[in-house]
């Protein structure tokens, strides 16, 4: 019987085969580091990407930013506009309100027995300083201020002899009203309206 001695064969073959497995271990490492690399790159670029955005928001946002501030800037300057708009409007309010008394006054005062000297109005509360021949001067022109329509609760604080030149003894005299508050317009056309059906 032939005898045949494989074991150089299967050394080669093991050996064969260690390689194979080497060869494999390398490539499997290899692409490992390809794919992380790739992987690496592919996080990197995102990252750029991610930053680069970043910085365009950034932008927009400093832009929209000071839009903004001018926005709030108007909208200051247009509430501090209508505030100075509104004093003048009241100030015109109370000087086509002073207008009015001091036009009416001229109406109210006893012609030739007495003159003004001083008119002061603050909110409702009226002052009148002047100066009359007598006391029923004096009297009438509070009868004729309790019957106008511009004051109520004519009171006299004080009434006192003056001398002038020439000694001529006058009164002097001084009154506390209140001014009447003006009717809304809904209700004064209201009673002209009546008033014209009446007619």
């Amino acid at each position: 019987m032939i005898k045949i001695n494989l074991l150089p064969f299967r050394l080669a073959r093991k050996k064969e085969n260690i390689r194979r497995q080497i060869s494999i271990f390398f490539l499997l490492i290899f692409f490992s580091i390809a794919v992380l690399f790739w992987y690496t790159q592919m996080i990197n670029n995102q990252i750029l990407s991610l930053n680069n955005d970043i910085q365009q928001v950034g932008l927009q946002i400093g832009k929209y930013k000071e839009k903004a501030d001018r926005v709030a800037q108007i909208q200051k300057d247009l509430k501090a506009l209508d505030d100075k708009l509104s004093i003048i409007s009241s100030l015109k309010q109370q000087k086509d309100r002073q207008l009015i008394l001091f036009d009416g006054m001229t109406d109210l005062v006893v012609q030739d027995r007495m003159w003004l000297e001083q008119f002061e109005v603050k909110n409702n509360a009226v002052t009148i300083k002047g100066i009359a021949y007598d006391n029923p001067t004096v009297a009438q022109f509070m009868e004729v201020l309790e019957s106008s329509e511009l004051f109520y609760k004519v009171d006299l604080k004080t009434s006192k002899q003056k001398k002038i030149q020439n000694d001529i003894l006058l009164k002097e005299f001084e009154l506390f009203c209140l001014r009447q508050k003006p009717e809304p317009e809904s209700d004064s056309a209201a009673g002209k309206a009546k008033n014209g059906r009446k007619k």
